[in-house]
């Protein structure tokens, strides 16, 4: 039996049978045109809402050039779903049920919020119900008109329904965010424009989706766990904190941007705050706390005078919201006090997923659901392996020893395996088999020894420019990088910058800034510390607020 979804444009098929479970990934990328042929797909009864609230809905999004799928054409003729209407709702991006008072007396209507619900699971299909003159309870436990309607059906197919599937699919929608209509207490058109704008926010931000890795070998089994986890409690309306705990390198990152992904569509607001170790040293927790009130309420600019107004505004504004928010790489546990001090900050069904190396953190905040990252096992850690020090090239045999040698060495840590894939990428095996006499030299797992091999195998002056970058220019434009240093390297920087990326050294972002692991920059700085350990005036680079005050004091820079 196979069972797919789809994580940053790359088809994950789980392959269940009765001795193993495998995930294949099939690297299959998957263009936006390919993808969607309908923006949203409209599920309604027919008799109830199409000549008056579904009609209006329509005409709208369609006045708005959403492109819409509303049966005008009667494929709901028969009692089976069509395939057209299968593949209308495969190849939408969002789906409304309207779910009016006589919605459950139509067996047809219930087939097709199950193969919604299902493409929901399987896809990532944004569902958006509209509770019509319906209070949602009614839905979720079958109550109303919606209980009558069932027995009504149950009586009348007898062996031929699929009864709990339907109870099954109205309790799963009635837990996803939604709209509620009642009469008296809102004008229709007022309800019509807020799903336009919902609508409408969702297309026009799908390029905000994060990126999950160049190559995300491995991943698909450890999304599936992480899943797990959120639908063993998926019908809890508490919040929900998730540790990801692992050594660095190991990808914690990664699974985090893919879990993000994956169901930051279900939430009222998404916040996916990065390096949050890095940027609370820089700019303090408050900077932190701006940035999550920012993201979650969609306002521009927050400034915020204290932490502690910090505190108090994120408990006051996100405490009846349901967020997604993501907490990546955490090392103290103040950071969480002043972000995430407890699950009563945020609206039900929330959840906090909080990644670190530290799982004493995790236990220190409570936090009783954690998942440990594992290495990559040695069939992954090939294929990485080979990803990166090939390209997509052919790998002759020759290679093969080798290969299995740096799998050992890199101990399935992904960081390790993209660095030393890309410093041996179009080397003989001769010299394959020279580096791997260098790695057989540093303890398993010491993977800052691991990436200082390719920082020896640089230029002279690439080295420079790395450690000029991993010292003071991390999160820099590309562009003021190369602006800033070009009096030092005149016109080699383009080139330099050139062989640090293809050594993994560094990374540009989708906006042109210069990114690295953060391992990298402790490398970097590590190395350059070495030069002077004791006189920071004697270094080139001077990155630390009390090297600077004590070299300005003393008067001790070096010629």
């Amino acid at each position: 039996m196979l069972h797919g979804y789809v994580i940053n444009k790359c088809i994950f098929i789980e392959v269940w049978s009765r001795s193993a479970t495998k995930t294949l990934l099939l690297m299959a990328v998957i263009s936006p045109s390919q993808a969607f042929s309908y923006d949203v797909f409209l599920n309604f009864r027919g008799s109830d809402t199409r000549q008056g609230f579904t009609g209006y809905l329509n005409k709208a999004l369609h006045d708005s050039g959403i492109h819409v799928f509303i049966d005008d054409e009667g494929l709901q003729s028969g009692k089976i779903i069509t395939p057209e209407l299968k593949e209308a709702i495969e190849k939408s991006r969002i789906a409304i049920p309207v779910l009016s008072t006589n919605y459950a007396s139509s067996s047809f209507c219930l087939d097709e919020l199950a193969v919604i619900l299902d493409c929901s699971r399987r896809n990532g299909l944004l569902v958006l119900p509209v509770f019509y003159k319906v209070p949602p309870r009614h839905v979720r436990h079958q109550q109303g008109s919606y209980g009558e309607a069932l027995a009504r059906l149950e009586k009348r197919l007898l062996e031929e329904h699929n009864m709990e599937n339907w109870k099954m699919a109205l309790k799963e929608v009635a837990g996803h965010s939604g709209f509620h209509f009642e009469d008296g207490k809102e004008y229709e058109h007022k309800l019509v424009e807020k799903i336009v704008e919902r609508v409408f926010s969702f297309i026009n931000n799908g390029e905000e989706r994060l990126h999950v890795a160049d190559y995300p070998v491995g991943l698909g089994s450890q999304v599936l766990e992480i899943r797990k986890l959120l639908d063993a409690r998926k019908n809890d309306a508490s919040v929900n904190m998730i540790g990801i705990h692992g050594m660095g390198g190991v990808g914690k990152s990664t699974l985090a941007r893919a879990v993000y992904n994956l169901i930051t569509d279900q939430f009222e607001g998404s916040c996916f705050l990065q390096n949050v170790r890095e940027e609370s040293n820089k700019h303090g927790l408050k900077h932190l706390q701006s940035i999550i009130l920012s993201q979650v309420l969609g306002m521009k600019e927050i400034n915020l005078a204290s932490e502690q107004q910090g505190i108090s505004i994120i408990k006051n504004r996100l405490k009846r919201k349901k967020v997604l928010l993501i907490l990546d790489d955490v090392d103290q546990h103040k950071q969480l006090q002043g972000i995430a001090g407890s699950s009563d900050w945020f609206g039900p069904g929330s959840i906090v997923i909080i990644t670190t190396r530290d799982k004493q953190l995790l236990a220190s905040h409570e936090v009783k659901t954690t998942h440990e990252m594992k290495e990559l096992n040695k069939e992954d850690a090939l294929k990485l392996l080979k990803f990166k020090a090939f390209k997509n090239g052919e790998v002759y045999p020759s290679y093969t020893e080798v290969l299995d040698q740096v799998v050992t060495y890199a101990s399935g840590i992904p960081l390790a395996l993209e660095v030393i894939g890309s410093n041996l990428f179009g080397k003989s095996v001769q010299e394959w088999e020279s580096a791997i006499k260098q790695y057989k030299r540093i303890p398993n797992n010491q993977i800052r020894e691991i990436l200082e091999v390719s920082f020896d195998s640089l230029g002279e002056e690439e080295k420079s420019v790395f450690l000029d970058i991993a010292c003071c220019f991390k999160g820099y434009k590309l562009w003021e990088i190369e602006e800033k240093l070009c009096a030092l390297y005149d016109n080699c920087m383009k080139y330099h910058i050139g062989v640090l990326i293809e050594k993994s050294l560094i990374k540009i972002s989708h906006d042109e800034r210069v990114t690295f692991h953060d391992l990298i920059e402790d490398m970097g700085k590590k190395i350059d510390h070495q030069q002077s350990p004791r006189e920071p005036g004697k270094r080139r680079r001077l990155w630390l607020h009390e090297d600077i005050i004590q070299v300005l004091k003393d008067n001790s820079v070096s010629d």
